[in-house]
């Protein structure tokens, strides 16, 4: 029987109630796979929590779970951030840090990508596991089939992006995948390999491509504490990946203003035609006003979608880091 190692990648931001029940939950997963003779390999887990700039006491649980580690032969690493970046960032920390190996030593076999607040279910790993060694495929990701407990609104609205984004994107994302995703190192090392700061994770699963199979759970409440991401949160993020990922709004400006030029030719054309025929004809005053309005609207409105391109492409440009790391224990890191 093979052995591999898998690196639990945990992004966490003000978690501190729930990262021991989490490394608890993992742990008797772990042994259930242990003692499971179904499998065709033995795998050993390691963790890399990536503390986002938590302003209550998570970095602190983090560090007594890696005592714990220690004691029971557990690898347990973390990254903690000077601020909070984001959950995009703290999980790109985790995916470079398993790509690279700890202490620069040799990578995990796989990773696998899970919040700490048990919304994504530590007894799916098994099925994860299992559907990677019976087909061989690259990745194995989570969607979820139901959204009980969200806000009808907020549901409905998840729906008309994934809509949007599979209709106008090159890529396509599955209605109600999640972050929580088992991957093998080279899919790890493609991801970790680009270095976006705008990074929207759920595009880049797909651009990157590899061979996906899908698992699917039941939506499941927080073990404690309210969700980070509020309405607004979501509704920029939604945008940011559509962006991201899509060119098609510069192609329908594009459209637009062709669509335009020619009407304006032809109301032109018919223009000097009536003056020839009938003589000078004196314009509407209203109808003047509200073309003025509606085109000069258009233009300001056609001006700020190239401006959001634009200053992507100059965030880009600065070349900052996508996160900076304050502690860690991981000696490469510090």
């Amino acid at each position: 029987m093979n052995s591999k190692r898998v690196d639990i990648i945990v992004p966490c931001y003000n978690e501190e109630p729930n990262i021991e029940a989490f490394f608890e939950n993992v742990q008797a997963v772990s042994a259930k796979i242990s003692e499971d003779a179904g499998f065709m390999n033995s795998y050993d887990f390691s963790y890399i929590f990536v503390d986002d700039g938590s302003t209550d006491g998570t970095l602190e649980q983090i560090k007594l779970v890696a005592e714990r580690g220690v004691e029971d032969l557990t690898a347990v690493k973390y990254i903690s951030f000077s601020r909070n970046f984001g959950k995009e960032a703290a999980m790109f920390a985790g995916i470079k840090a398993s790509a690279s190996g700890p202490e620069g030593g040799t990578p995990s076999d796989l990773a696998i990508i899970m919040d700490a607040d048990l919304q994504h279910p530590p007894e799916l790993i098994i099925e994860m596991l299992k559907k990677m060694e019976e087909t061989g495929c690259d990745t194995v990701a989570a969607r979820r089939v139901t959204r009980k407990g969200e806000p009808r609104i907020r549901s409905a609205f998840a729906r008309l992006f994934y809509k949007i984004m599979n209709k106008y994107c090159e890529i396509e994302i599955a209605d109600g995948a999640v972050d929580f995703r088992l991957m093998n190192h080279a899919m790890v090392k493609a991801v970790a390999a680009m270095p976006e700061t705008q990074r929207f994770s759920k595009g880049i699963f797909a651009w990157v491509g590899f061979d996906t199979q899908w698992v699917e759970f039941q939506n499941v409440k927080r073990l404690s504490g309210e969700s980070k991401w509020s309405v607004w949160k979501l509704t920029k993020y939604a945008i940011d990946g559509f962006i991201d990922f899509a060119d098609s709004p510069l192609k329908f400006v594009g459209a637009f203003g062709g669509v335009i030029a020619a009407g304006s030719a032809i109301y032109l054309i018919v223009e000097i035609i009536k003056v020839l025929i009938m003589g000078k004809d004196t314009p509407g005053y209203a109808s003047t006003i509200c073309l003025i309005l509606f085109f000069g609207g258009m233009i300001i409105a056609i001006l700020g979608l190239i401006g959001e391109y634009i200053g992507r492409m100059y965030m880009e440009t600065k070349r900052r880091p996508v996160y900076i790391k304050k502690d860690s224990n991981i000696e490469e890191d510090k």
